[in-house]
């Protein structure tokens, strides 16, 4: 449940980049979607794990957080995950084609991702390109609410996406050991964890380096620039991952700390959108 409330950053950080001034109509609507939002993303993990179950039960870092270890069978994960995806449609129905538009972009992302047969999770690269599109149609779910999804709007969602993708890319490396033992031919398994970890960091450096532009741009306000100033201690947590030898404990460090770093970015994206919203 903290993924998916922590994930309704992206389409909550949307909706600030586009909303302007605050009003109570505007925010009924930004509360139906982030609704909606929440039901989608709640799919996506319960969907992913429905599927992935026979392979968590092997993986000794996964098997006692399924959901059979806390009574819940299959089939009504199963059902669960169904019901999400039909009450997150629902949800975006109100607010026109292009929210729905989006909406089931995300759920063929999910699809293609998790689905038996295709799981696309077990196709490396492609797997990382349906976190690229599917972060930045996460952004541009509360993006688009206010604004046409324009130029501006695909390149801040470019940021966002970019993060998505580079942090899976280290959660794949921190699973390398239980995919490996499933079979499961994610980037880390079929090109190892040293190479998995350096495209991750370079999507980070690139994500960094975007939203420095956009601020430079004019895109977003000038002083999230400054943002590009905590770099250098994602990049020596990095080196500190590496010298412990990418293990599962190091890395779950590593992403502790990263995340922290993006709740500060976060905030500073807060400070300098707060006096915009205010009538």
């Amino acid at each position: 449940m903290s993924e998916v409330l922590v994930l309704q950053g992206t389409p909550a950080f949307g909706i600030l980049f586009s909303i302007g001034t605050f009003s109570p109509h505007k925010l009924a609507v930004a509360a139906l979607m982030l609704a909606a939002s929440c039901c989608l993303v709640a799919h996506v993990f319960v969907f992913n794990d429905w599927s992935g179950l026979s392979g968590d039960l092997r993986d000794p870092h996964r098997a006692r957080a399924t959901f059979l270890a806390s009574g819940v069978r299959r089939s009504d994960a199963g059902y669960l995950s169904a019901f999400l995806a039909v009450a997150a449609l629902a949800l975006l129905v109100p607010l026109g084609i292009g929210p729905v538009a989006l909406g089931m972009g995300i759920l063929a992302c999910s699809t293609l991702y998790s689905a038996p047969h295709v799981h696309c999770k077990g196709v490396p690269v492609a797997n990382s390109i349906l976190h690229l599109v599917g972060g930045a149609l996460h952004f541009l779910l509360g993006y688009g609410l206010y604004r046409p999804l324009d130029a501006r709007g695909w390149a801040i969602g470019a940021f966002f996406a970019l993060t998505f993708a580079a942090g899976h890319l280290t959660h794949e490396a921190r699973g390398w050991e239980g995919d490996r033992l499933n079979a499961i031919r994610t980037n880390a398994v079929r090109f190892g964890r040293r190479a998995c970890m350096m495209a991750s960091l370079a999507l980070f450096a690139m994500a960094y380096a975007l939203l420095t532009g956009l601020a430079w741009s004019g895109a977003v306000p000038r002083p999230i620039a400054w943002s590009a100033l905590l770099f250098p201690a994602q990049l020596f947590w990095t080196y500190r991952a590496f010298r412990d030898g990418l293990t599962f404990k190091s890395l779950a460090r590593l992403q502790a700390r990263y995340r922290l770093l993006f709740l500060v970015i976060g905030a500073i994206m807060m400070a300098c959108l707060a006096p915009t919203l205010v009538p």
